[in-house]
């Protein structure tokens, strides 16, 4: 593994020897060429974080069949994209966008609404961040039995991360993304075949499980069943309008790569999400009794108990380790990039506009540097749980979703409009959750929906109204296509 890591190191030489010109364009989006297959792993090792390998059998392992619902909710991220995705691109391709402000600025004219969303972007991008090097100090605690700290593993990982990332921009981390997204892919198909067959499979497994868990057949109630449909539409709104996914798109060599890409993303779900909602399922019947942070080790306990059996397949301890990590270190890396992206150019390049590419390419690695020490930091000393922390990023990222959603399609929208809506569903989101925090009596998911849902619908009321009621309707607006 340590070869693994120190080999990323490489990935990012070579990136930097690649570059063509030293310009954003070239720094942050690979000079707009990626191909198929690389944008497919990209995009793959980017959504697919650490979570897919501890948080959703972990989930299952607790939940039962009722876990089969995060397929759903990775599912519904493909259909996000392919309502904005193309259009976007095309636009990105005809602007030269780099950024989500970039195309909010083109888009709306207005740059209190850029910053805005530029600056709820950078807090959610910091929190997942957070959320990921807290799972990587976790799994490097538990691959070398605590000869490793929590700490020592943050720090040493972030420091690989942010040397690649500085050397070579979006190429390296879309190689190094290649390599993780291969590695992802191919310990989870391994991991679930491995249980399988060794276990005897779901069938054996869902007969075992009815005599110790009889609830894993239960069916959701009312309340349950909201907080699914309120997740969906979380998901569907926050992680399509992540960032680094944007910058993907962006980075496509052409419109029908990207289409491409995305039709293969459809059917990760199934190979990924669903085989690990198994794994879980199975560990429940083999290793029951466990609390819920035994449970998010349940994919690791079940290969160290076969491992013990059959010493000949305890190299899929490794593989499963190797995975964890990259998926983890594929989506921090992305984040990185593109909080130092969304820094330099739309807050930095908004003060000194005169600054030469170079120049602010320069910016941007040193902002990486920065953020990623105050990452480093805050997951350290943060006592906040991963999934909390999770929520959090979503809850507050939905809130940019109107602009993007709406604003692709309608021209008609004002950015006063986005701009209230943006702030009203952002106070509502924040109210409920800092209320929760501080001891009121509100609850954290009132009614069994997301602080950010609700402040999303008000979001997307307050557009409709300020776009109904204001003046001028189109006459106004600023040419845009």
């Amino acid at each position: 593994m340590g070869l693994y890591l120190f080999s990323l190191i490489g990935i990012g030489l070579a990136g930097r020897f690649a570059r063509k010109e030293n310009t954003m364009a070239d720094f942050y989006l690979a000079g707009r060429g990626m191909g198929v297959f690389v944008l497919f792993l990209t995009l793959y090792a980017t959504q697919y974080s650490g979570n897919t390998l501890i948080g959703f059998s972990g989930r299952a392992y607790r939940e039962g069949f009722t876990a089969l619902v995060t397929v759903t909710f990775m599912t519904v991220i493909i259909g996000a994209y392919l309502i904005f995705a193309p259009k976007l691109y095309r636009l990105s391709k005809k602007h030269k966008y780099i950024t989500v402000g970039d195309f909010i600025q083109h888009r709306f004219q207005s740059t209190a609404l850029t910053v805005t969303i530029t600056v709820i972007a950078i807090i959610a991008l910091g929190n997942y961040i957070l959320t990921n090097l807290k799972a990587i100090g976790f799994i490097i605690v538990a691959a070398t039995g605590g000869q490793v700290s929590f700490t020592q593993g943050i720090i040493v990982l972030s420091l690989i991360m942010v040397i690649y990332e500085t050397l070579g921009g979006m190429r390296s981390v879309a190689w190094t993304d290649m390599i993780q997204g291969v590695l992802l892919l191919f310990g989870v198909f391994l991991i679930f075949i491995t249980i399988q067959s060794e276990y005897g499979g779901l069938a054996k497994m869902s007969e075992q499980i009815k005599s110790i868990r009889p609830d894993f057949w239960q069916p959701p109630d009312w309340g349950g069943k909201r907080l699914w449909l309120s997740t969906i539409i979380i998901v569907f709104f926050g992680i399509s309008v992540y960032p680094h996914a944007i910058q993907r798109i962006y980075a496509a060599r052409d419109e029908k790569t990207l289409r491409r890409s995305l039709q293969i993303m459809v059917f990760m779900p199934l190979v990924t999400t669903l085989f690990m909602i198994i794994v879980g399922i199975v560990g429940a019947a083999q290793i029951p009794g466990l609390d819920r942070q035994g449970s998010e080790q349940i994919t690791l306990l079940l290969l160290n108990d076969l491992a013990q059996k059959i010493p000949a397949i305890s190299w899929l301890l490794v593989i499963f380790l190797s995975a964890a990590v990259a998926a983890i270190m594929s989506t921090v890396d992305s984040a990185l990039l593109a909080i130092s992206s969304l820094v330099t150019q739309d807050l930095y390049g908004k003060v000194k506009p005169e600054s030469s590419q170079s120049h602010l390419t320069g910016v941007g690695k040193i902002v990486s540097w920065i953020i990623m020490a105050g990452a480093v930091w805050l997951a350290i000393a943060l006592p906040q749980t991963i999934w909390r922390l999770f929520e959090i990023k979503l809850e507050l990222l939905c809130q940019i979703a109107p602009a993007i959603f709406l604003g692709i399609h309608l021209k008609s929208l004002s950015a006063k409009s986005i701009l209230t809506g943006i702030l009203l569903g952002t106070a509502v989101a924040l109210f409920i959750m800092i209320g929760n925090w501080a001891g009121l009596a509100i609850d954290t998911k009132p009614w069994g929906v997301h602080a950010g849902v609700w402040g999303l619908m008000v979001n997307f009321l307050a557009v409709g109204a300020c776009n109904f009621f204001k003046n001028g309707t189109t006459r106004n607006q600023p040419a845009f296509g």
